[in-house]
């Protein structure tokens, strides 16, 4: 179940909701995964353009947000071979640009608070 955010603040669910149709509208195909046990730990939307190639987007909400045990198992696993992960927190232009930058999910851990 999604935690509840601080007052003002969208749930991670409609976050994700936008920026799906944001990436949609720049002719981005989007695949939401499922978590389910045989995908615990991946990230929230596997998204593929036929210019700039595939990427892994987790969505978080701008505070507040927690990583799973699973993803903190996985998305390094992830990144050491090969692939990125990018973190976005709105359907904004700037988080946009993001996703044309090298992945920056382990910005967002703790230590790096």
């Amino acid at each position: 179940m999604e935690a509840l955010p601080a007052k003002g603040d969208k749930l991670e669910s409609k976050i994700q909701e936008d920026i799906i149709k944001m990436l949609m509208v720049k002719g981005w195909y989007v695949m939401p995964t499922h978590g389910n046990m045989y995908q615990r730990g991946f990230p929230d939307l596997w998204v593929s353009h036929s210019r700039y190639g595939p990427r892994w987007v987790e969505v978080k909400r701008p505070t507040g947000y927690k990583f799973t045990p699973a993803q903190l198992e996985c998305f390094p696993k992830i990144c050491a071979n090969g692939s990125d992960i990018w973190i976005l927190v709105a359907a904004t232009e700037l988080e946009y640009k993001k996703i044309f930058r090298k992945g920056n999910w382990y910005t967002y851990l703790s230590v790096f608070k």
